[in-house]
């Protein structure tokens, strides 16, 4: 049995005893508020027969007076306070009627001023009888009045049934809602259930059962939830796909610097007469491989720390400015040697909190960057401002040659290079504005990369505070 299922028979349960109880209750209710007016109207005959009759209680008055103003087949008896029969309008045998001491509409007239008692039969007149009787203690009387116990008030003092086919109506016209109800709720859950044996078994979501639910909030959840876990299975496979290409393009990176440091060994060891000259020369060469394998080793390592997160890295109040500053001192010899200029637009006292090698390498990798491909005797300019309460922009520039608009979209790609064999030719990784990127990232801030009108290359980005 289904969850819903479950639930439609409990709730359904629970509802029918409720409604039973209730019933039952309203039935004693009605009754009992029924008998009630019976017997209030049988008191007010009493006291009204009291009143009118005043000190003149001879049988013939009484007499008259029932028969007039009582109902149709009453029984009017009075009894005084021992409990002795004076006068009944249906026998006048007063001297062979039985004590009414103990009987118990009399014991509770005269201890509580009235009481009643409902069918019961009569040990004086056959058959059964509603008694209500009346204890007035100026007179020391109880005047009793009784109605015969027949068909005709047993129906009076029923409960109305209709009351009962209400009910009955109400409940089957909520245990179809009900039922309405649990019918979309147990839809839901059992194509949520094949949802997860399916994706716990690795088989298609793409399925007709799997396309509708219900057009209700739980529905529009359950479909939530598929087209989120479909749209993770997505990324998951384009992450391997990225993964696996990463891999690849690191494993091709490294094996250039690799294989040339291999060559050039080779050809010392193969050769052990080589010129000192020309040996010198060769392990140069290796050493600046062994450089450039350095490099791209420490690249792929600050990388993959920022991939990991925030939660890898130790953040500290750090002043920016410090940092530029650190950096054009240390480019000063590149950018003399390339007849270059920088250009610090910034204030004093940048500071965020941050990750100092990873703020180190935004700005060092931009400053490299532009070294290498802006072109001799450019300028770099390099500004910064607030940006609202939370937030520092700042604009790297250069007035270069710019790259082609095509490869705008691509640049913060790991191992995308505008001109391949001129990049490896300088030395640099490839990884160089993707880890640039990333660390804005983990900042807080966003970067783009656009071609300047002036001309040149320029880079707006933000660092949170």
């Amino acid at each position: 049995m289904t969850i819903g299922k479950r639930m439609y028979l409990s709730i359904l349960s629970l509802f029918a005893i409720f409604a039973i109880l209730f019933i039952v209750f309203q039935q004693y209710r009605e009754k009992e508020y029924k008998i009630e007016t019976l017997n209030l109207r049988l008191q007010d005959f009493n006291a009204n027969m009291e009143e009118a009759l005043g000190l003149k209680w001879d049988g013939k008055m009484m007499d008259q007076y029932v028969k007039k103003h009582g109902m149709a087949h009453m029984r009017v008896t009075v009894v005084d306070i021992s409990g002795r029969v004076i006068y009944d309008n249906l026998r006048k045998d007063y001297s062979n009627f039985a004590n009414h001491r103990e009987r118990k509409e009399i014991k509770e007239a005269i201890a509580m001023g009235q009481g009643y008692d409902i069918n019961r039969v009569s040990n004086t007149i056959n058959g059964d009888f509603f008694y209500s009787a009346t204890y007035f203690p100026n007179k020391k009387i109880v005047i009793r009045s009784a109605l015969p116990y027949n068909n005709e008030l047993s129906q009076s003092l029923k409960a109305d049934q209709h009351f009962i086919w209400f009910a009955l109506v109400v409940m089957i016209v909520l245990s179809m809602v009900l039922y309405q109800f649990i019918w979309r709720l147990n839809s839901n859950i059992s194509k949520l259930r094949l949802f997860a044996q399916r994706a716990d078994r690795g088989e298609s979501l793409d399925t007709e059962d799997l396309v509708e639910f219900p057009d209700d909030e739980l529905g529009e959840i359950s479909e939530s939830i598929i087209k989120i876990y479909i749209r993770l299975q997505k990324t998951k496979e384009e992450q391997n796909i990225l993964k696996r290409q990463l891999t690849q393009n690191i494993a091709h990176e490294l094996k250039t610097p690799v294989a040339s440091i291999q060559g050039y060994l080779e050809t010392i060891i193969d050769n052990p007469a080589i010129k000192e000259e020309n040996k010198a020369q060769f392990l140069e060469r290796c050493y600046a491989q062994s450089k450039r394998l350095g490099s791209l080793l420490n690249d792929i390592s600050m990388l993959n720390r920022m991939d990991d997160g925030s939660q890898m890295m130790e953040f500290e109040e750090i002043d920016v400015s410090i940092t530029i500053k650190q950096i054009i001192k240390e480019t000063a010899l590149q950018l003399k040697e390339r007849n270059m200029k920088f250009i610090d637009k910034t204030p004093d006292k940048i500071i965020i909190h941050g990750t100092a090698s990873v703020v180190y390498s935004i700005f060092r990798n931009l400053t490299d960057n532009a070294i290498a491909y802006a072109g001799d005797g450019t300028t770099i300019t390099l500004e910064a401002h607030k940006s609202g309460e939370y937030r520092w922009s700042f604009t790297f520039s250069d007035n270069g040659v710019g790259v082609d608009n095509k490869h705008l979209p691509r640049l913060f790609e790991r191992f995308y290079r505008v001109d391949k064999g001129r990049s490896r030719k300088l030395g640099g990784t490839g990884l160089g504005l993707a880890i640039v990127k990333n660390g804005v990232l983990l900042h807080g801030g966003t970067i783009k990369a656009e071609n300047a009108p002036e001309g040149g290359l320029k880079f707006e980005f933000s660092l949170a505070k």
